[in-house]
C-alpha cells in the first residue's frame, strides 16, 4: 500500500524558507497515516518541487533522502481526515553547523478552523471556520452580524463576526491573515454546533472566486443555516390534514375480525374500565385509530339511551386561541436547561429568617449623604446585602463550596453572582472578592455589570467563577418571600425578599412599636450544607444586616 505525504502549499509564511536554508534544501511533510514512518533505509527516493512546494513519497518498509540529511518529524497532534490542523516540527541539519535549527507551523485550534488542501476537486489551500466554544457550557450559538464581507482582507485580531453564547453577545476574532472567501453561515443563522463551519478563508486574493459554489461537507452542514439578507429560512408547508370523512373510509377498510382493533393507549385504558364493546365503535383517529373521545362520545350517548354511538368532529373553532409563538433566544434556552438540571439532580432544602433592617436603613442614610458630597454614587440595600452575604461566607465557608461527585470543593475567594433580569433572559454577572471591597466598590461594579448585562455585552471573564449567588426580588419588586433554584455548580443561593413594617410588642402590655424587617431564604444543595451548617450562614447574615457598623470593621 502507497501512503502519499501532501504538503503545505503556497503558504506566504514558509515563502522565503529556501533562502533561510539555502545551504540545504528544505522539506516539509504532513503524514496522513499515523504509523508512518521516515528512516535512512534503502527505499524509494523522495520527489521534490521547489516551486510547488509539494514532496511524494512512498513507504515500502523505508525511505531514501538524497539530500544526505536526517528528517526529524515530531506530530504535536493526530490528523484524522480534514477535523483539525496538525501543527509539526522539521529539524532539519545544516552543512558545516553542529546543532540543528527547527521552526515549526502555525497551530490552528480545533475550535476556530481546519486547514484545507488542494485536492483532485480542484480547490486551492483554503481553511475552514468553526463556529467557536466560547464558554464552557456552549454546545451551539448564534450567527448575531457579520463584520467582514465575502472579499475582504482579513488581518489577526480583527473582528470577523458577532457570535451570540448561551452566556452573551462575543465578538469572533481572526487567528490567521488572509482573505474571506465565503460566508457559509450568514446573519441570523441559529442553532450552530460548536466546530460547524461558518466561513472560509484564504491566503491569496485570486482564489476567493473559486469558491463562489463551495459547500461544505454534509456533516458540517446539518445545522440551521441562515440566508445572505439575513431573513429566516423558509418553513415547510404542511399538507392539510384529511377530512373526517375521508379518515372513516379508510377506517371501513381496516379488518376487524382478527381482533386487530387500533385504538390510543388512553382510549384502550378507559374503554376497560367502563367495559365498552370496542366492535361497536367507529374510531375518527388516524387510519381509523380508536381515540379517547370516540370513547367518551360513546358513553355519552349510552348514557341517554342511544343505542348507536355517534362520533362527532368537533367544530374547530371553538377550540381555536389566539397566541403568537416567541423565539426562544440562546441564553434563555441553555438557562432553562441548566435549571432543569440543578432541580432534578441537586436536593434542595429551604431556610427563611426575618432580619431588622431598621439599623440598616439608617446606615445607608449616612452612608450616601457622605457619597452624594463627595461625588459618588448612592448606595442600595441590595448593595449592603452582597457585603453581608460576602462576609457570612467567610465566617462559615462550609457554604462556600461545590459538590464534585468524589470530593467537596471548598473555595478561598468569595466571588458572589448577583441574578440581572433583561430583555434577553437571566445573567448573573459575578463580583470577585466582595468580602474584600468596600461598600463604593461594591455599588460602582454591580451598576457597572448590570448596564452591560442590559446591553448583552457581557464578556465571559463578567460571569464565571461565582461562588455563591444573590438574588433580590425584594427591592425591585416587592416580592415577600421566596425560594430561589441553585446555580449550579454552586452550593446555595440567597433569595432576599422586599421590607415591610411589622408591630413589635413593647415592655408593658399596652406598649408597642413598629419595625422593619425583610425576610431572607437560603436554598441549599444537602449534599454539601447540613441543616445546621445553613443556620449558621444565616445567624452570621442577619447579625451583619442588624448591626451593619460590623460591616465596616
Amino acid at each position: 500500500m502507497t501512503y502519499a505525504s501532501l504538503m503545505f502549499s503556497h503558504s506566504r509564511k514558509l515563502r522565503n524558507a529556501h533562502n533561510i536554508l539555502r545551504h540545504e534544501p528544505a522539506v516539509l511533510a504532513r503524514f496522513f497515516s499515523k504509523d508512518t514512518n521516515i528512516s535512512s533505509d534503502k527505499g524509494h527516493d523522495l520527489l521534490r518541487s521547489h516551486q510547488c512546494g509539494y514532496v511524494h513519497g512512498t513507504r515500502d518498509g523505508g525511505s531514501n533522502f538524497p539530500m544526505g540529511g536526517i528528517f526529524k518529524i515530531s506530530s504535536l497532534g493526530e490528523l484524522k481526515g480534514n477535523s483539525s490542523r496538525t501543527a509539526m516540527k522539521m529539524a532539519v541539519p545544516m552543512a558545516g553547523l553542529g546543532s540543528k535549527k527547527a521552526f515549526s507551523c502555525l497551530q490552528v485550534s480545533p475550535r476556530r478552523g481546519r486547514r484545507g488542501f488542494s485536492t483532485d476537486s480542484g480547490l486551492p489551500p483554503h481553511q475552514e471556520i468553526g463556529m467557536p466554544s466560547l464558554s464552557p457550557t456552549m454546545t451551539e450559538g448564534n450567527i448575531a452580524r457579520w463584520l467582514k464581507k465575502e472579499g475582504d482582507k482579513i488581518s489577526p485580531g480583527e473582528v470577523l463576526c458577532e457570535v451570540e453564547t448561551d452566556k452573551a453577545t462575543v465578538e469572533m476574532e481572526c487567528m490567521e491573515e488572509g482573505y474571506l472567501a465565503k460566508i457559509v453561515q450568514w446573519d441570523g443563522a441559529k442553532e450552530i454546533k460548536v466546530g460547524e463551519v461558518i466561513a472560509i478563508t484564504v491566503e491569496e486574493e485570486d482564489d476567493i472566486a473559486k469558491f463562489k459554489d463551495y459547500t461544505p461537507s454534509k456533516s458540517a452542514a446539518d445545522g440551521v443555516k441562515g440566508s445572505p439578507d439575513g431573513t429566516p429560512p423558509k418553513k415547510e408547508v404542511a399538507e392539510p390534514v384529511s377530512c373526517p370523512e375521508s379518515i372513516s373510509s379508510k377506517a371501513d377498510e381496516i379488518p376487524r375480525g382478527d381482533d386487530r382493533i387500533f385504538m390510543s393507549p388512553l382510549a384502550r385504558k378507559l374503554a376497560e374500565d367502563h367495559n365498552v364493546p370496542l366492535s361497536s365503535i367507529k374510531g375518527t383517529g388516524p387510519e381509523g385509530r380508536i381515540v379517547k373521545a370516540d370513547i367518551e362520545d360513546y358513553l355519552a350517548s349510552s348514557s341517554k339511551g342511544v343505542s348507536t354511538p355517534v362520533s362527532k368532529a368537533k367544530d374547530a373553532t371553538v377550540q381555536t386561541l389566539d397566541y403568537s409563538d416567541l423565539p426562544i433566544s440562546q441564553i434563555r434556552k441553555i438557562t432553562a436547561s441548566r435549571l432543569l438540571l440543578s432541580k432534578q439532580t441537586i436536593p434542595h432544602y429551604y431556610l427563611t429568617v426575618d432580619t431588622c433592617v431598621d439599623k440598616l436603613m439608617g446606615l445607608r442614610s449616612e452612608l450616601n449623604s457622605l457619597q452624594e458630597a463627595s461625588g459618588g454614587k448612592r448606595l442600595s440595600v441590595n448593595d449592603l446585602v452582597i457585603k453581608a452575604a460576602a462576609l457570612a461566607l467567610r465566617k462559615v465557608p462550609q457554604c462556600n463550596s461545590s459538590w464534585m461527585n468524589d470530593y467537596i470543593r471548598q473555595y478561598h475567594n468569595v466571588n458572589i453572582n448577583i441574578a440581572v433580569q433583561t430583555e434577553n433572559g437571566l445573567f448573573v454577572p459575578v463580583i470577585r472578592d466582595a468580602d474584600k471591597k468596600g461598600l463604593s466598590k461594591i455599588s460602582e461594579e454591580v451598576k457597572h455589570l448590570a448596564q452591560k448585562a442590559k446591553d448583552n455585552s457581557l464578556k465571559p471573564e463578567d460571569y464565571e467563577g461565582g461562588t455563591f449567588t444573590v438574588s433580590n426580588l425584594g427591592g425591585p419588586f416587592g416580592i415577600k418571600q421566596f425560594c430561589a433554584i441553585i446555580n449550579p455548580p454552586q452550593a446555595a443561593i440567597l433569595a432576599v425578599g422586599s421590607a415591610e413594617k411589622r408591630v413589635i410588642p413593647g415592655v408593658g402590655p399596652d406598649q408597642y412599636q413598629f419595625g422593619s424587617f425583610m425576610s431572607v431564604t437560603l436554598s441549599c444543595d444537602h449534599r454539601v450544607i447540613d441543616g445546621a451548617i445553613g443556620a449558621e450562614f444565616l445567624k452570621a447574615f442577619k447579625g451583619y444586616i442588624e448591626n451593619p457598623q460590623s460591616m465596616l470593621l
